[in-house]
């Protein structure tokens, strides 16, 4: 029971933390989204060194670098997630924070999709409402919007691909950050040094302050992914997929309370609609939950 309530009390933290995200971007300016993306990148990868070397865990990244097909994944991965991390960085700092928030509320959906066209999964007549009502649920924001969903549906792919990688790379959460950021730290830092030569970048010539919070970005990446990382070892799948929606729902309060941005009536029935299909999709994946471990124990019995 005490693992249970340690494990909810991180994940809960986790996803506050990446909720509340929003928040913390916007502090960096005058700093570019590029610029930004590229401080987080080598930030994270300090932070994460550090840690292998408090933790005493080189040795298990180290293994890493034999298995060529765990490098393969791993370099989709870091592609995936600087995607991710730049489209959202944009968004928020693009007055785009409902629209980000939207992107996490549909990623269970789009998590189910890739298990359809890349694992050939086949889905429950549920599944499938819940995924109708989640395209209508795109169709309307993308008229009201007069563009699709650009930054929601980026944020979702590029997640959703991100999490597909990381269960079939199956290693430590800080190795694979690791060898993520060290992946992209090259290009960068290449970028960083470019915008020295050009006189445009920002760390380092707008005072001590912003240096310190573009330093930052490293230790704000890895502490929700340590929490997290601790969290899914202790509870179940299921425990973790309703946890999920904390980040975007704090997300879109934000939005709509902090940053005042604007939600029209058919904003509105879209969310309303994509809030419809996940609770569909939840439902049905409790119900099932529950009829596999009764199933199990009845097999068991016999």
């Amino acid at each position: 029971m005490r693992e249970s309530r340690t494990g909810i009390a991180l994940g809960a933290a986790a996803y506050l933390c990446w909720g509340f995200f929003p928040l913390y971007w916007p502090l960096l300016e005058p700093a570019g989204s590029l610029e930004i993306l590229a401080h987080r990148v080598v930030w994270s990868l300090v932070f994460v060194a550090l840690l292998l070397t408090v933790t005493s865990r080189w040795t298990h990244f180290r293994r890493i670098w034999s298995d060529r097909r765990l490098l393969l994944i791993l370099g989709v991965a870091s592609v995936a997630v600087a995607i991710n991390w730049g489209i959202f960085i944009y968004g928020v700092t693009h007055d785009h924070v409902i629209e980000t928030s939207l992107g996490y509320f549909i990623n269970p959906l789009v998590t189910v999709l890739l298990g359809v066209f890349v694992l050939g999964e086949r889905l429950r007549p549920v599944q499938w409402a819940a995924l109708c009502v989640g395209f209508v649920a795109v169709a309307i924001l993308t008229v009201d919007y007069g563009r699709l969903p650009i930054i929601a549906l980026g944020l979702a792919f590029s997640f959703g691909t991100y999490g597909f990688l990381k269960k079939k790379a199956n290693i430590g959460a800080v190795e694979g950050l690791t060898m993520e950021t060290a992946m992209l730290a090259p290009v960068a830092l290449i970028f960083l040094v470019g915008l020295q030569f050009q006189g445009s970048l920002t760390f380092g010539h707008e005072g001590l302050p912003n240096a310190l919070l573009l330093a930052l970005t490293g230790v704000v990446t890895a502490i929700p992914l340590l929490l997290f990382s601790g969290a899914a070892t202790r509870l179940s799948l299921t425990t973790v997929g309703l946890l999920q929606y904390l980040g975007p729902i704090v997300q879109f309060i934000l939005g709509l309370f902090v940053f005042h941005e604007l939600m029209t009536t058919a904003r509105w029935a879209g969310f309303v609609l994509v809030w419809l299909a996940l609770v569909i999709f939840t439902a049905d994946a409790l119900s099932h939950h529950r009829r596999t471990i009764r199933r199990s124990a009845e097999s068991l019995a016999l």
